[in-house]
């Protein structure tokens, strides 16, 4: 967000598109009375469908927190400075018009949040287990600081992975490692967990659905790591095999045929498939489940010319499986290659990705954006706009997420700018999930218009609030406003808004379902 000055920030035209946030702005500063007498508003069905339909694209970044990659920059930070830090991010996405972002809640076996079932991640204080200080609820504040501005929040687990090779700290009395060891296998320099353990597995949806219980995500996500990526030992240079012996002989002795690369499939799919019928029978089935996984086919499949690393073969990740069955409803596939990288071509593969789609899940690329450094082999910042716009023309309203906020929230290379004065010069709204929903929402109730005090001069364009409906909305209730200025249509998503301008002449307005379905539209002329 802008550093303006207060005058500017405050003046009755840079409200339009506020909000709440904009309202309470005004009442801290000094106001005039408030201008008597609003316009009313005259019912003018006519109108509905003149507004045009809001611009649809999926526009998020991912913050890790694993080694302080994104936020906190750094660990031991005070909690004023880790919320300072998160507003910054925060502000600096909004700046850029992006819609969502999708945090690192749990990186290994821990929490950035506080929970029952695991420790505190070290990734905060530098000491695993132990709580802010003061204290506060990190995903909490997220969660509330991404909603003000508009933002969806999607919580991003790992699944799996124990202890990343980065870690410093002693593990917690409390961590997996300590409590269930015979889950838990070194491997290289990390820990990780044995997907083969049905026990462990139940552990990681309980996590799951402890946080769909008590936060509001907009998401449950989670990345390319699976069972781990392959390592070789130093001297012989041979690959060396996960360590799950234990439970694999458990299988083949309960009567198991399958292969031991098919079963470790197995696991991943089952814990894919549990994951999504997790959220389904929770309290909010609304929200949406995200997998980010290698950006490559299995080879079987692979369009000509395609080339790389066999996360089937290696991870045990049958991506294309999950999407025929809709196990998920949002699929954002690391396509972390530039466009003219033949073996990896991101036509190629979001062709790819799009075609092993019957069920129409959402296909949101991953753009590599941190490949944008002040280093000589940096990517040219061209290369992240022409990803959008190519994915744009292959399939436009879809959207993309960005890997990650800190190369954003850095402008490196002017690559924000660039991003803002171009690709992203409109804002938009996420598609829909309809699948999740197919109640259409309610028309919207008629709204209340009030006058807003001003700071301005006597004889300024007048400011209005309008209210939907008149009281404190329903959780997680929303209205998409359009209003009229002259000819031209502007929108604004919220349950409360301020609109400005001396050439307002109509409203448009709907109700959002909770997965972004439009209801009926109510048009009123101003009178």
């Amino acid at each position: 967000m802008s550093a303006e000055p207060k005058s500017k920030a405050l003046s009755r035209r840079s409200l339009i598109g506020g909000s709440a946030a904009a309202l309470m702005a005004c009442a801290q500063s000094p106001l005039k009375p408030a201008l008597a007498n609003p316009p009313r508003l005259l019912p003018a069905p006519e109108l509905a469908e003149q507004a045009p339909a809001v611009p649809r694209e999926f526009r998020a970044a991912w913050v890790a927190t694993v080694a302080n990659i994104d936020w906190p920059s750094r660990k031991g930070l005070s909690t004023a400075e880790q919320q300072a830090e998160v507003r910054t991010l925060l502000d600096s996405a909004v700046a850029l018009k992006l819609n969502a972002i999708i945090l690192q809640v749990r990186t290994s076996a821990d929490a950035l949040y506080p929970s029952a079932l695991e420790p505190w991640s070290e990734y905060l204080s530098g000491t695993q287990g132990l709580a802010p200080e003061p204290f506060y609820d990190p995903l909490a504040f997220w969660i509330n600081e991404a909603h003000a501005r508009g933002l969806e929040l999607h919580a991003w687990f790992n699944p799996f992975r124990a202890r990343q090779s980065q870690a410093q700290s002693a593990p917690a009395a409390s961590h997996l490692s300590q409590t269930q060891p015979q889950w838990v296998k070194r491997y290289g320099d990390q820990l990780w967990i044995d997907p083969g353990e049905e026990a462990a597995a139940n552990h990681c949806l309980a996590v799951i659905a402890d946080v769909l219980a008590r936060y509001e995500v907009d998401g449950i996500h989670i990345d390319d790591y699976f069972y781990p990526y392959p390592i070789t030992e130093p001297a012989s240079k041979q690959e060396l095999d996960f360590p799950d012996e234990p439970s694999w002989q458990r299988f083949v002795q309960s009567g198991g045929s399958l292969s031991r690369a098919d079963w470790r499939r197995r696991n991943v799919d089952q814990l894919v498939q549990r994951m999504q019928q997790t959220i389904r029978l929770s309290s909010k089935p609304w929200v949406r489940f995200g997998i980010s996984p290698f950006g490559l086919p299995k080879p079987a499949l692979r369009p000509p010319g395609i080339a790389g690393f066999s996360q089937y073969d290696k991870l045990y990740a049958d991506v294309e499986l999950w999407l025929a069955n809709g196990w998920l409803d949002y699929l954002a596939p690391q396509l972390y290659w530039p466009i003219k990288q033949a073996p990896q071509a991101f036509d190629v593969l979001l062709d790819y990705w799009r075609a092993q789609n019957p069920l129409q899940r959402h296909i949101w690329p991953g753009l590599f954006t941190s490949k944008v450094t002040d280093k000589a082999d940096s990517w040219p910042i061209s290369e992240i706009s022409a990803q959008i716009e190519l994915q744009r023309a292959r399939a436009p309203a879809t959207g993309h997420a960005h890997f990650s906020m800190v190369a954003l929230l850095q402008n490196r290379r002017g690559l924000a700018l660039a991003l803002k004065q171009g690709v992203y010069a409109q804002a938009a709204m996420p598609p829909a999930t309809p699948w999740l929903d197919v109640t259409l929402p309610e028309p919207a109730p008629t709204p209340l218009l009030l006058a807003l005090p001003t700071t301005e001069p006597a004889d300024a364009a007048p400011a209005w609030q309008l209210r939907l409906p008149p009281g404190k909305p329903a959780e997680g209730e929303r209205y998409l406003l359009w209003s009229r200025h002259g000819e031209q249509w502007r929108w604004q998503l919220g349950s409360e808004f301020v609109i400005a301008e001396q050439d307002l002449n109509a409203l448009v307005i709907s109700r959002l379902s909770r997965v972004g379905v439009e209801g009926p539209r109510s048009a009123f002329r101003l009178g």
